[in-house]
């Protein structure tokens, strides 16, 4: 098991990541409903958790997998700039992002409990997450 350092946050970032933790989109809460309190796979995950500059979606750290649940602004040009920043700034510390839309966890959320468990398993990655019956465990 991997020894993860805490790193001091600032109380502004603490206080923008509780604000993301009591305003939750519906896909996120719906993700949070099967990860939180070691649900999935007995693995820990964090909401809204600060790592660097960024407050990330989901984290594992033992599994050092980041989720985050991609809206609409994320295919535009400039999401997708800042993404690409965060996923290398991310990458550098040895986290692997996994990236799914809001759509896919509101219409196929097996599907994308089996590419998180993939990656957890570092299972190469369906792209994208494979639709109820074609693969899908039940």
């Amino acid at each position: 098991m991997t020894k993860v350092s805490h790193r001091p946050v600032s109380e502004s970032q603490r206080g923008r990541a509780r604000a993301l933790r009591r305003n939750m989109t519906d896909a996120e809460r719906k993700l949070w409903a099967e990860l939180r309190g070691h649900r999935f796979q007995g693995l820990a995950f964090r909401r809204q958790s600060p790592i660097g500059p960024f407050i990330v979606d989901f984290v594992c750290q033992r599994c050092r997998l980041i989720v985050e649940i991609d809206g609409g602004q994320h295919f535009e040009d400039a999401g997708q700039k800042h993404d690409m920043r965060r996923d290398t700034y991310f990458e550098a510390r040895g986290y692997r992002v996994l990236r799914v839309s809001n759509l896919d966890v509101l219409t196929n959320r097996e599907g994308v409990l089996e590419t998180i468990a993939a990656a957890i398993t570092a299972r190469p990655l369906p792209s994208p997450p494979p639709q109820a019956g074609e693969g899908a465990k039940r």
